[in-house]
């Protein structure tokens, strides 16, 4: 490829090296994986500045995830419960993702279903902040489950808390 971005076709490289020479340009690879390669004549000290502008965008583009944790055991409170709950919430309103976690210990092991009752409690209670992305499976002693935001959670919680300041 020219200078330009015109097609030259497919050319030597003694003679594409001497097209870059005359031009006061460097000849670039840009698809070597291609039959037959495909070069370009560019400035490369500006086309590298410029890849790196465009990677640093994506970079800045790119959403963090942050991923919460919250244990709990199958036997758990009431009141607990509802703290617990209330933390999760809290997360998913932020629009962080939450890992759920059910330690059991001892002869507790016997009954997951336990486990997988109180996750399943759990994700109906705050279906309308975030929904299941990872379903309960058992680990060991523990058993997991990771609930994730809705795409407009964080625009929902944010209109109706200025809706209610509104008024």
């Amino acid at each position: 490829m020219g200078p330009n971005g015109e097609q030259v076709g497919i050319v030597r490289i003694e003679d594409a090296l001497r097209l870059a020479q005359e031009a006061d340009l460097d000849l670039v690879e840009v698809a070597p994986q291609a039959r037959p390669p495909v070069a370009k004549l560019m400035d490369y000290g500006k086309f590298k500045y410029e890849s790196a502008q465009k990677a640093r965008e994506s970079r800045r583009n790119q959403q963090l995830t942050v991923i919460k944790e919250q244990k709990l055991r199958p036997k758990i409170d009431p009141h607990d419960y509802e703290t617990k709950k209330g933390h999760v919430s809290r997360f998913l309103e932020a629009g962080n993702k939450v890992k759920v976690t059910i330690m059991f210990r001892g002869r507790e092991q016997s009954r997951p279903e336990l486990g997988f009752r109180l996750l399943q409690r759990l994700a109906d209670d705050v279906a309308e902040l975030g929904f299941i992305e990872s379903k309960p499976k058992q680990d060991g002693r523990n058993m997991i489950m990771v609930l994730a935001p809705h795409k407009n959670a964080k625009a929902k919680s944010k209109a109706t808390k200025d809706a209610g300041e509104g008024s």
